[in-house]
């Protein structure tokens, strides 16, 4: 269910995707197997529809082969703990976990855009404790349990022994790990320092694309109606004061501005605000069909957005006195059209300093692992194809 590759399994060889996954349970609990097993599965198989797997993809990233030689001092720490204090199913049991691990990390680094955004919006938080209400007391649990364990491992380890003979092998233990700390520790820190510069680096790249993306959704669309109203006063004032409310709203209050209401909770209710948002701002009609709805999550709120952004071009530079917005929500996927028969243009001809279709709606489609098709010729009107998927991710 991680990562879909018992249902990859189960599709090819015709088996009943529950045995599927009770049979990698079982090889886990018996030697840890099942992990690796499955971990490779999912380093090599390519994602469905996809020409590549990770790992081919994997032999390119460096920073991330260094990661996985950097678990190699550990395993064989682990190994020789293990074998100092006379534990051999533990050193049984590691190998393929410390394996599984390494393939984890360049699974996670180079996954394709929409696994990566399926990861990081639906695995880690299922497999992470979260900051809930309850996590002081999950907190507390694991501490109690942390420490039964502690306490259950030295009464074994000096039952039947001597102090001073079951401690011998944990010093000859400890010697080794700051042995291993001594020559690998200056690599795991430089290591780790290029992991958080990576990862601040991305955060700041990230914020400047939002940043770029909700100003060219809102200060600049606002400067283009303002120019196309020049000849009413009223109107000019009317759009100015609209836009110094959404500016000052988002400074101190941070609701970002071009974006879909907060109240709306379904993807009904988004549509809605998005009709009757195009509609107050360029007075053009949008007719709206909407088949099926669902609860928005941050995917189906950037689709909206997306949405909006095409509407808006449609209401801009179409010449069309309305634009028709279809949307169909399935068990898998949202899709949303956005189609107008205005004089329509050539996408390829697009120039550089044109940004909304770029980001505005195919980088937020993209983030979050939806895909974005514009169809447009001159004289042919346009359509825009925008869908995101619902559910996890299937091989």
């Amino acid at each position: 269910m991680l990562g879909g590759v018992c249902g990859g399994v189960a599709r090819t060889t015709g088996i009943d995707v529950t045995f599927v996954r009770i049979g990698f349970v079982l090889l886990t609990l018996g030697s840890g197997i099942g992990i690796l097993v499955y971990a490779l599965a999912w380093l090599f198989v390519p994602l469905e529809d996809e020409p590549t797997n990770i790992f081919s993809r994997a032999l390119s990233d460096r920073r991330g082969i260094r990661l996985v030689i950097a678990i190699i001092p550990a395993f064989v720490l682990v190994q020789v703990v293990a074998a100092s204090l006379s534990i051999a199913y533990v050193g049984t049991f590691t190998w393929p976990v410390f394996v599984a691990a390494g393939a984890a990390i360049l699974i996670k680094r180079n996954a394709s855009a929409a696994e990566s955004a399926w990861i990081d919006g639906e695995l880690v938080p299922m497999l992470s404790i979260g900051t809930t209400r309850h996590s002081r007391w999950r907190l507390l649990g694991r501490i109690l349990g942390g420490a039964f364990l502690a306490a259950a491992g030295l009464f074994i380890l000096v039952s039947g022994h001597g102090i001073g003979t079951a401690l011998r092998p944990v010093g000859g233990a400890v010697l080794f790990i700051a042995a291993i700390v001594i020559v690998f520790g200056p690599w795991w820190l430089s290591l780790l320092r290029d992991l958080m510069a990576e990862r601040q680096a991305r955060a700041r790249a990230e914020e400047r694309a939002q940043m770029a993306a909700h100003v060219h959704d809102s200060v600049l669309q606002t400067l283009a109606l303002i120019q196309r109203s020049a000849e009413d006063p009223t109107q000019v004032v009317r759009l100015a004061r609209a836009q110094e409310r959404e500016l000052r709203s988002w400074l101190f209050e941070g609701r970002l501005p071009g974006s879909i209401a907060e109240h709306a909770t379904t993807l009904s209710e988004g549509i809605e605000v998005l009709q009757q948002q195009v509609e107050a701002d360029h007075g053009v009609t949008v007719e709206v069909v909407v088949v099926g709805d669902c609860d928005l999550s941050d995917a189906l709120r950037a689709l909206l957005e997306a949405t909006r952004e095409a509407t808006v071009n449609a209401a801009k530079w179409s010449g069309a006195a309305e634009v028709s917005l279809y949307a169909e929500v399935e068990c898998d996927a949202v899709s949303l059209f956005v189609r107008d028969r205005g004089r329509g243009f050539d996408p390829g001809a697009v120039p550089d300093d044109r940004q909304g279709i770029a980001h505005s709606i195919c980088d937020r489609m993209h983030h979050f692992g939806g895909s974005a098709v514009i169809r447009s010729a001159p004289g042919s009107g346009t359509e825009v194809e925008l869908s995101m998927p619902r559910r996890e991710l299937v091989r």
